[in-house]
């Protein structure tokens, strides 16, 4: 416990001049079994800090085997020890110089009690969710349609969002946008993803109603499908359907949705695509133009991110390759990309890299970084920048 006196007396020593200095001077002591593992700190942006000052909360999710990560209601952020030289004091009550007035008139002497100290603090920075996990969370038990007479349907592994948010690293807005991407549905109270020959069946049982009643695609009517396919399959399944391929809007009072072609396209590609290694590109695009509803136009284009052509080959090939299925770590996903195929054009490779970016990052930056690029017959390609294991 410092007096006054002995403050001043040290600021003569220091050479330093008192009226230079703040009218309050802290005295600063070590209370009782202080130790530098009592608290954390954390770093905050404003962002986080007016989250914080709302009264919200922050949620540190992970598995024993995963890097921790902190969420939001709505961001996740990536966790990082910032070791510091400065030793970090938590003395609560302190002002800083800025929360000063000075309107006292003379210098005077505060006591307070430091209750901990570190040499380091979490430092986060803004990522993306990490949600390959959802989809094989979810496939433990895909729903394959309700049960038939006397079976009884498998109740395990099933999960609420509750249970996801404690399994999944992500924020809940992320969560339930990927949740929406993947054509997840709550049954039952529990979040179920469609097994993929179920939902190509809700999908085909649409499609043909609209052709045989002659409706439009853009102009489909929600009550009179539910009540024709009624005997199929249940209500629900088929508005889920309609939700995951079309767009809902409403006319004078009733229920209309406008099917999205590429989405239907796209649908009917994978379906043709998912027993195939490989197919003649040229067959391929006969068939599938066959197989999607009258009216309806495939492109190549559609199938962006779920399926590659090889124009090199001879003839011609396509397979499938989806983005959902690569991994989520940058590095091992180029290693891949570049031992299924040596070089690249920026059209091709970019689909398969833009979930990649960071927030203002390019697939420009990502394959300066982690690719090498040349000219081939006037058209520029990349190429890994070490060797890759084939």
């Amino acid at each position: 416990m410092r007096t006054l006196e002995e403050v001043q007396a040290t600021l003569q020593i220091a050479k330093l001049k008192e009226e230079e200095l703040q009218k309050t001077i802290y005295c600063l002591s070590f209370g009782e079994n202080v130790s530098s593992a009592d608290y954390c700190l954390m770093e905050l942006d404003d962002t986080l800090c007016k989250h914080i000052e709302a009264g919200q909360s922050l949620v540190i999710r992970g598995d024993t085997d995963e890097r921790a990560v902190l969420c939001s209601g709505d961001k996740t952020y990536d966790l990082k020890i910032a070791d510091t030289s400065n030793l970090l004091l938590f003395v609560p009550g302190c002002r800083t110089p800025d929360q000063l007035t000075n309107s006292q008139e003379s210098t005077h002497v505060v006591q307070k009690q430091i209750w901990g100290f570190c040499n380091s603090y979490w430092e986060l920075k803004k990522q993306r969710p990490k949600l390959k996990k959802l989809k094989k969370v979810l496939m433990e038990n895909p729903y394959e349609g309700p049960a038939l007479g006397g079976q009884q349907e498998n109740t395990e592994n099933r999960y609420t969002m509750q249970d996801l948010l404690d399994r999944i690293q992500s924020s809940e807005e992320e969560l339930k946008i990927h949740l929406e991407t993947i054509h997840a549905c709550q049954i039952d109270g529990y979040w179920r993803v469609l097994d993929f020959d179920y939902e190509m069946k809700l999908l085909g049982h649409v499609t043909q109603l609209v052709d045989s009643e002659s409706w439009s695609f853009n102009k489909v009517p929600l009550q009179t499908s539910l009540e024709e396919l009624a005997p199929l399959e249940p209500k629900e399944m088929i508005e889920h359907c309609l939700d995951c391929y079309g767009k809902r809007f409403t006319e004078n009072d009733k229920v209309f949705y406008a099917l999205h072609e590429d989405k239907v396209c796209r649908g009917t590609a994978l379906l043709l695509l998912q027993n195939a290694v490989k197919f003649n590109l040229r067959e391929f695009q006969e068939v599938w133009q066959q197989s999607v509803p009258e009216g309806m136009s495939t492109r190549l284009d559609q199938l962006k991110s779920v399926a590659l052509v090889d124009r090199a080959s001879r003839p011609e090939t396509i397979c499938l390759l989806r983005v959902e299925d690569l991994s989520e770590d940058t590095l091992e996903r180029f290693n891949h990309l570049f031992t299924l195929r040596q070089k690249w054009t920026e059209d091709d490779i970019t689909p398969y890299i833009q979930d990649l970016c960071g927030e203002k990052q390019t697939t420009g930056a990502l394959l300066t970084k982690y690719a090498r690029s040349s000219m081939q017959n006037g058209i520029k390609v990349f190429n890994s920048r070490r060797p890759v294991a084939t």
